[in-house]
């Protein structure tokens, strides 16, 4: 898989400078995220996003600039599901709400990390076995249907074996130490909860990089427009967190439109070589997908809001 290099140190050169300024000057001391802060960020991230996709459109073609746009897309919507599980975690472990950032900043972190390395492999078998194609789409689809199960995550969450098992294997102090994810305790090195929580973190990113990976690579196979595009709705996913968490029960077919998403993008995965669906019908398919669900959720809570 030949690929130049030099964009690529680019772009991760960009992220480091960023998160650096992220939690080495904007927030370097911990605080609870108000929605005017979290409203600036997420303006900021997804402008930057615009623009960068704005510089592939130019550089690159129409072609790889709506190929970007749509995965930064699917990852976007897919990332509001991430949104629901980290509410679900933070109440898990009763975490003080002036620490999301810290554990959503590292999270995101490893997953800049992870999803290099998921992205990756999944081209390589893609290269290597085109019948992996159909894998991907199959368990798109099987996600998709999954979705539905609203308490399907909280499950999960309550019965973390890998949590767990690090119980079993790491010491844990009963209480948080700050902002710290490991402390000393007569000479012994022990983790405390905070990093229970970012475990739990990392975790529900690499399940959820099962469904969002595959679907990107549906759009395209170009692993620079696969990856940027990834990390771009990643890093907005902080800020998105602050701004919309509470909203998000009112947006009642929100997460039906993601299953239906899933579904539509595994069955394009599945008939790919009988029929390759042009980016423009998908991409638009998937606006009028989460057009209806939003326009849907506004009317069902309409009556609601008149008694």
């Amino acid at each position: 898989m030949a690929i130049s290099l030099l964009p690529w140190f680019g772009f991760l050169g960009l992220i480091a400078i960023l998160l650096v300024i992220d939690l080495g000057v904007l927030n370097r001391k911990d605080h609870i995220i108000a929605p005017r802060e979290a409203t600036i960020w997420s303006c900021i991230w997804i402008g930057l996003a615009l623009l960068f996709n704005l510089g592939i459109f130019v550089l690159k073609g129409s072609q790889a600039g709506l190929e970007f746009f749509t995965g930064y897309l699917i990852e976007k919507s897919l990332s509001l599901d991430n949104i629901f599980v980290f509410v679900l975690i933070f109440k898990y472990f009763s975490l003080s709400p002036h620490l999301y950032h810290r554990v959503l900043f590292w999270g995101v972190l490893g997953a800049i990390l992870m999803r290099l390395v998921l992205i990756f492999a999944g081209l390589e078998l893609l290269e290597r076995f085109s019948w992996v194609f159909y894998v991907f789409g199959a368990i798109l689809i099987y996600s998709g249907i999954q979705m539905s199960k609203q308490q399907e995550h909280l499950n999960t969450l309550s019965q973390n074996k890998f949590v767990n098992f690090i119980k079993r294997f790491i010491p844990i102090t009963e209480d948080y130490m700050g902002n710290r994810f490991f402390t000393r305790r007569n000479g012994k090195l022990m983790a405390t909860p905070l990093f229970l929580v970012l475990i739990s973190i990392e975790i529900s990113d690499l399940v959820f990089a099962v469904d969002s990976i595959p679907a990107i690579l549906a759009v395209t196979l170009d692993p620079f427009i696969v990856y940027t595009s990834n990390i771009f709705a990643i890093l907005g996913l902080r800020s998105l967190f602050f701004l919309i968490a509470n909203l998000l029960p009112r947006f009642y077919y929100l997460k039906h439109a993601l299953s239906v998403v899933l579904i539509f993008v595994g069955c394009k995965m599945l008939i790919h070589q009988a029929y390759k669906v042009p980016i423009q019908i998908s991409l638009g398919i998937i606006l009028f997908i989460f057009f209806i669900a939003i326009i849907a959720s506004i009317r069902r809570k309409a009556p609601v809001e008149e008694k």
